[in-house]
């Protein structure tokens, strides 16, 4: 990032934290019941947000609420409304080693439900108007050697869907899972994630539709004792994508990681936004999320929120967002937000950065003889390709690859 960067970072850690005692600091005025309060409220801290199975306690957004101030409200009528799916409106298919398992669950059937309790009117009315949720489970000690790919297309642009999907990887169990989006819809997804004793799963959520469709979703995992959760969201796809990616503990020794990549075009908005509950000691959890943006009226935004609780000693906690802006016209909206509540812990902090191309390191590939169109779209890979790595599945980052290097190629036409 070059000196046009704007960059807020903080870092604390065990033993001494300046303002803290053991006890922590009182930074939240008043409690509720984190996962099911109900009713209207002044919210001081991230997990007071309402969180209810019933459509009635949300009320439709007027995009003044912190929760949709960033969003364009006003065109997610179809989305906010109380509506089934379409018949037709999307096409699933799912595709895997034979080794797991598919099945249904209808609402208070566990485990769906146990932990995506909706938290806000898009998650609320997806999850009311699907009457079977499509159950997947790595059955306990499992070791996938192929991924389990579910596709999702839609059928039209306008056309109204709404899923739920439960993932659970059974005990010491080794799994991929792919979600990919592609095509046209109105689209609404929650996905329920859990991670059972010591086992090690990775969701990818891809993002490629049409430039005419819209996508809502919430993503919620609850992490198991010794457990490993790395969720990745890549979206480059869309007119308009808002996806809360969520993660709380259910066992000391669990680690999640919570990873993100975007790529807006003129006229997207493509926002993401995380919360890890630290509820539970000696837990660790890292968040980054890298984006570029390019073209007229080009929108991103990441809200990071990490609650460490007074009972979650020796927690290890840090989120990073980074921007990097192509051209003008674009504005990229980073918020970090960090809530402790105990001292005793290993670390925690934060990093948000928003800046155009490094002129050294351009200069740096220029001097070597590189003309500076490959130079620019070498600086964009190398920027982004750091989350693409992480998916591990090759033929996944390899079309990854490919549709930012279409992105890229825009950029000079």
């Amino acid at each position: 990032m070059t000196a046009e960067a704007t960059t807020e970072k903080a870092r604390i850690g065990a033993p001494s934290i300046a303002g803290f005692t053991e006890e922590g600091e009182h930074l939240v005025a008043s409690k509720v019941d984190r996962h099911h309060s109900h009713g209207t409220q002044v919210m001081a801290s991230r997990a007071e947000r309402i969180t209810s199975h019933d459509v009635a306690d949300f009320a439709l957004p007027n995009g003044r609420e912190e929760e949709w101030r960033f969003t364009p409200v006003r065109e997610l009528s179809n989305l906010l409304s109380d509506t089934p799916s379409d018949a037709g409106a999307l096409g699933v298919t799912v595709e895997g080693p034979e080794s797991f398992v598919q099945g249904a669950l209808r609402a208070g059937e566990a485990p769906r439900g146990a932990t995506l309790v909706p938290a806000d009117r898009a998650a609320v009315v997806a999850s009311a108007n699907v009457e079977e949720a499509q159950l997947i489970r790595i059955p306990a000690d499992a070791e996938l050697d192929q991924p389990i790919r579910v596709v999702m297309t839609g059928n039209g642009a306008g056309r109204r869907t709404n899923t739920h999907h439960v993932i659970e990887a059974g005990a010491n169990s080794r799994a991929v899972v792919i979600l990919e989006h592609d095509g046209s819809a109105d689209h609404n997804g929650n996905v329920e994630v859990f991670v059972r004793e010591g086992a090690k799963l990775t969701v990818v959520s891809v993002q490629l539709w049409e430039d005419d469709a819209r996508h809502l979703a919430q993503h919620d995992a609850e992490v198991s004792k010794d457990a490993m959760y790395k969720h990745i969201a890549v979206t480059l796809g869309g007119k308009i994508v808002r996806l809360n990616s969520n993660v709380r503990f259910a066992g000391e020794g669990a680690d999640a990681e919570l990873l993100g990549l975007y790529f807006a075009d003129a006229g997207q908005h493509l926002e993401h936004r995380s919360f890890v509950d630290h509820n539970l000691a000696n837990c660790k959890s890292n968040v980054l999320y890298k984006g570029a943006l390019q073209g007229k009226g080009a929108h991103t935004v990441w809200v990071g929120d990490v609650l460490i609780q007074k009972q979650a000693e020796g927690t290890d906690s840090y989120e990073k967002n980074q921007n990097l802006v192509l051209t003008d016209g674009c504005r990229a909206d980073s918020v970090p937000n960090l809530e402790i509540e105990t001292g005793l812990i290993e670390g925690a902090g934060h990093a948000s950065s928003t800046g155009r191309f490094d002129d050294e390191h351009l200069f740096y590939l220029m001097a070597r003889g590189i003309p500076e169109d490959v130079a620019r779209r070498l600086v964009v890979r190398g920027f982004l390709n750091e989350i693409i790595q992480q998916i591990k599945v090759p033929a996944l980052e390899e079309r990854l690859t490919e549709a930012v290097e279409r992105e890229l190629a825009a950029t000079e036409n």
